[in-house]
């Protein structure tokens, strides 16, 4: 028997918009068959907004995304509820992101910079420095950066039972096999987006610093160095040799001068 009169259902639960084809077709890079348009050559320079605003299905991809918003802030919910102080996780783009243990590599990596930096701030009175279980909520993601700094502005109206934590001005991760690829990919995009104005990436492996400093809504790489100094330009007045992120010796030199 025909069923020409017939539709075929979407995909998905009953009740549920197929998010899944609609949004597959808004990420989709510009003259992707995902689209199903080829772009003109004026539009493959659009942004993602312009492209959007032109199409005849704005409102479908709106819907869509709302309906994927509303079912990963059910789950980011639940991760802020269950995840327990003992689990050190993230929450990515709808999924919780379980971080393996840390090597002793990356941890005094972390402890030689952290024992700078917050020496810094105190001195100086100048912010407050954050770090692993912290916190910091962007609008879609929560992370818990290695290394994260608030100017006094931004941190006079913290509160002892806080839990989470606005943009930072500075962030550093300390890069390691299992997350590297998202300090470089997803993470460096969302802290950029969000204002974050100094991405550090330090590379204890390698002995290496990588920062990176804000330029419009994209980091711009500023140094790339295993040797000299690093002058934060978040932080006025905080610079370090460094070495003294992979060495004992040079980091006591260096906290000396701090205090001095």
């Amino acid at each position: 028997m025909s069923s020409c009169g017939n539709t075929a259902p979407r995909q998905g639960s009953p009740g549920q918009p197929d998010t899944s084809r609609q949004i597959g077709r808004l990420i989709a890079p510009p003259d992707s068959p995902k689209l199903g348009i080829r772009l003109r050559p004026l539009e493959k320079t659009m942004s993602l907004p312009e492209i959007l605003e032109r199409s005849p299905r704005l409102a479908l991809y709106l819907a869509d995304i709302q309906a994927v918003l509303a079912l990963e802030a059910q789950a980011r919910q639940r991760y802020l509820d269950e995840t327990g102080d003992d689990v050190k996780a993230e929450f990515i783009n709808g999924e919780v992101v379980m971080n393996p243990p840390a090597r002793l590599e990356h941890v005094e990596c972390e402890k030689l910079l952290l024992k700078l930096l917050d020496t810094f701030a105190s001195r100086h009175r100048c912010g407050y420095v954050g770090h692993e279980k912290l916190t910091v909520s962007l609008t879609r993601n929560d992370y818990e950066p290695d290394i994260a700094f608030w100017s006094t502005g931004k941190s006079a109206g913290f509160k002892p039972d806080q839990v989470r934590f606005p943009a930072p001005d500075f962030i550093v991760e300390i890069l390691s096999p299992a997350t590297e690829a998202r300090e470089r990919g997803v993470k460096m995009d969302d802290y950029a987006a969000h204002g974050v104005a100094e991405y550090w990436l330090v590379d204890p492996a390698r002995r290496v610093l990588e920062q990176y400093l804000l330029a419009g809504d994209r980091y711009e790489l500023a140094l790339k160095s295993g040797s000299g100094e690093a002058v934060a330009q978040a932080i006025p007045g905080f610079r370090v040799p460094i070495a003294a992120l992979f060495d004992v010796e040079e980091n006591l030199a260096a906290l000396r001068r701090i205090l001095a």
